[in-house]
C-alpha cells in the first residue's frame, strides 16, 4: 500500500529523520505529506513509533479532476470494499488548495456518495447502517489532483493519552517532539524547560531519551477493520523490547504558575516518566546550573496576556539567562515577532513552525561543544 504521513509545517525534516531511524530510508515529502510503501505491519509501527507525524493514511488513489462528475467517477473506481464493510461508520475529511473544486464540503459529499454507491454495489446491500467501525475517508485536492485516503490512526497521533488536564495555550506533543529531535539534546545531557506549562516538552524529552514509543499504549482505528491483520501486539512487544531502562536522565522543568507545575507533574506521572523530571515552581531568571553542556528547550509566552513591553523584557531576560550558561545550548518556539531581537545574539538555527495555527519561529542558539572522549 502507499502510505502518507501528514506533518505540521516545518516538521517534515524531523519526521523524515525518524522514518530513516525506523528503517524506511529516505522518503519523499510532497505538499506536507511524506510518502512510503508499506503493509499493515508498517501501519502499526508508524502509528506506535512516530513522534512528530500527525497521522498515518492509506492512499487508495490520486487522479486529476476538474469537475464534480470526474471526482465522483474517480472515487467510485477505487476498491473501498477491500477496506470497509456494510457497517462502517464513514466520516469525511478534506481540503482543497489551488484547485477548481474549491468547495471542499460539496466535494466531500460527492466522494461519500461515490463510496457508498460502490459499497452497496460490491457488497450486494441496499443500504449501509453505519453502526460499526469508524472509517475516515479523506479527499485532498491540490493543483486539480485529488488524493483519496483512509485514516488508520483515528485520533491524531499527538494524542498520546497522558495529557488529560487542560491548561492555557498547550503545545502539541508532535510539535514538541520535533523541537527536541531537531536539537542537540541526547540522552544523558542535562536538560531544562524554564516555561514548562502543562509539561509537554520535558515529557516528550524523557520519552525521546529513553526510546519510549509515544503511542504504544493507545488504540487506532485500523485495528477494528476486518481487513487488517492483528499486528499491533507484535509492534507493542517491539516497543517494549527497544525502550531504554538503563540511562539516567537529568531533566529539569519549571514554571511561574504552581497550577501549571502541578498539572505537568501529573501528566509526567501518567506518561510514566515522573521520576526522571525534577519539577519546580520558579522564575526563569533564577535558573542556574553547575552542569555543563546542557540544553534548554522551551515554549515561552507570546499570547495576548502580555503587553509588548512585557514580552520584550521577558525575552531580553531569557537571553541574558542563556548567556550566563556559556556551555549550554538553547532552543525556543515563539509567535512573538520581536523574540529574536529581544533575546539577542544570532540564532544558528531558525525555522518556521506552526503551533495551534499560530505562525511561529523556532530558534536555536548553540553553546560550546563538549570535549570528545576516547
Amino acid at each position: 500500500m502507499n502510505l502518507l504521513i501528514p506533518c505540521a509545517a516545518g516538521v517534515e525534516a524531523s519526521v523524515k529523520r525518524q522514518l530513516k531511524a525506523l528503517g524506511y530510508g529516505d522518503c519523499p515529502a510532497i505538499n506536507g505529506r511524506i510518502s512510503l510503501a508499506g503493509s499493515f505491519y508498517d501501519v502499526a509501527r508508524l502509528n506506535v513509533f512516530l513522534r512528530a507525524g500527525e497521522r498515518v493514511l492509506i492512499e487508495l488513489g490520486a487522479f486529476p479532476v476538474s469537475t464534480f462528475e470526474e471526482l465522483y467517477d474517480c472515487a467510485r473506481s477505487l476498491p473501498w470494499e477491500e477496506f470497509l464493510s456494510a457497517h462502517s461508520l464513514i466520516r469525511m475529511d478534506g481540503k482543497s488548495r489551488q484547485s477548481k473544486l474549491g468547495a471542499i464540503k460539496a466535494a466531500g459529499g460527492v466522494v461519500k456518495k461515490a463510496v457508498v454507491d460502490r459499497l452497496k454495489e460490491k457488497l450486494g446491500v441496499r443500504s449501509l447502517d453505519e453502526r460499526g467501525e469508524r472509517a475516515v475517508v479523506g479527499v485532498s485536492i491540490y493543483n486539480d489532483v485529488a488524493s483519496f485516503t483512509l485514516d488508520t490512526s483515528g485520533d491524531g497521533l499527538h494524542k498520546r493519552g497522558y495529557r488529560t488536564l487542560a491548561y492555557e495555550a498547550p503545545l502539541k506533543e508532535t510539535v514538541a517532539a520535533a523541537m527536541i529531535e531537531s536539537s542537540v539534546y541526547r540522552a544523558g545531557k542535562p536538560f531544562a524547560d524554564l516555561f514548562c506549562g502543562s509539561g509537554t516538552i520535558p515529557i516528550e524529552a524523557a520519552l525521546y531519551a529513553l526510546n519510549i514509543a509515544p503511542n504504544a499504549g493507545r488504540d487506532f482505528d485500523f485495528t477494528k477493520w476486518k481487513c487488517a491483520p492483528d499486528v499491533l501486539p507484535e509492534v507493542r512487544r517491539e516497543a517494549e523490547e527497544t525502550r531504554d531502562r538503563a540511562t539516567k536522565l537529568r531533566l529539569f522543568a519549571s514554571d511561574l504558575s504552581e497550577n501549571a507545575v502541578s498539572i505537568a507533574r501529573y501528566h509526567a506521572k501518567r506518561a510514566g516518566v515522573e521520576k526522571h523530571i525534577l519539577f519546580s515552581c520558579a522564575d526563569m531568571r533564577k535558573f542556574s546550573s553547575d552542569e555543563k553542556y546542557g540544553v534548554i528547550i522551551s515554549n515561552p509566552p507570546y499570547g495576548e496576556r502580555l503587553k509588548e513591553d512585557d514580552l520584550f523584557s521577558l525575552y531580553r531576560d531569557f537571553g541574558k539567562l542563556y548567556r550566563s550558561l556559556p556551555a549550554w545550548s538553547c532552543y525556543f518556539l515563539s509567535g512573538y515577532a520581536g523574540a529574536a531581537r529581544a533575546f539577542g545574539g544570532k540564532a544558528e538555527k531558525r525555522r518556521k513552525l506552526s503551533n495551534a495555527n499560530i505562525p511561529c519561529g523556532f530558534y536555536g542558539y548553540l553553546g560550546a561543544k563538549p570535549p570528545k572522549y576516547k
